[in-house]
């Protein structure tokens, strides 16, 4: 699973944010060849061939591991080189991947998202460890105007969205942290 665009361009004064100009690679989006799907807040998982894979970042000089699937080339500015490494189920560090492995009725190959208590602070506030489909939730917009898109990562308790092109696999994605935006605590609410 490679890295993906913002659909808006960064703020030359704060990386952090967007500002109100399209990125000119993701025109696709409001030219009207986009699909809208939430995007999951835990950690990227792979089933390949029906067999289960975590996302492993080569970045700063880390050695990769012998038989990593590399899912693209190394990024010459950041460093970030995305691998997929193959989940071992005697490895304590991989129980909560196959914690949501094995809920899954159907081991369909694809990207997915593993959610859930010991993942990145539970965020998405489920009870068990789940693999989210990348994509299964589509979302429904009548506009992708930088106002409206700001307002509806506002009002909804989500951390993004990544616009898939309808025919040829391009992606990009926005975030609620590219508008300063924090997720809600629904506990406290």
């Amino acid at each position: 699973m490679k890295k993906i665009s913002t659909l808006f361009a960064k703020n030359p004064n704060d990386l952090a944010r967007v500002i109100n100009k399209i990125n000119a690679e993701n025109a696709w989006v409001l030219n009207g060849e986009a699909i809208a799907t939430r995007k999951f807040d835990g950690t990227a998982v792979a089933i390949i061939g029906g067999e289960l894979f975590k996302r492993f970042d080569a970045k700063k000089g880390r050695t990769i591991p012998e038989n990593a699937i590399p899912c693209q080339e190394a990024d010459l500015i950041t460093g970030h080189h995305p691998h997929w490494v193959k989940c071992d189920r005697l490895k304590s560090a991989d129980q909560f991947f196959f914690e949501g492995f094995d809920r899954l009725e159907a081991k369909t190959d694809g990207t997915y998202e593993l959610c859930g208590p010991k993942v990145q602070g539970n965020p998405e506030k489920l009870r068990a460890h789940t693999l989210m489909k990348h994509g299964s939730e589509i979302l429904d917009f009548v506009s992708f105007d930088f106002d409206d898109l700001e307002q509806f990562l506002a009002e909804n308790d989500i951390e993004g969205i990544v616009f898939h092109h309808a025919s040829d696999g391009r992606m990009c994605k926005l975030r609620k942290s590219d508008f300063g935006i924090k997720r809600l605590d629904l506990e406290a609410v």
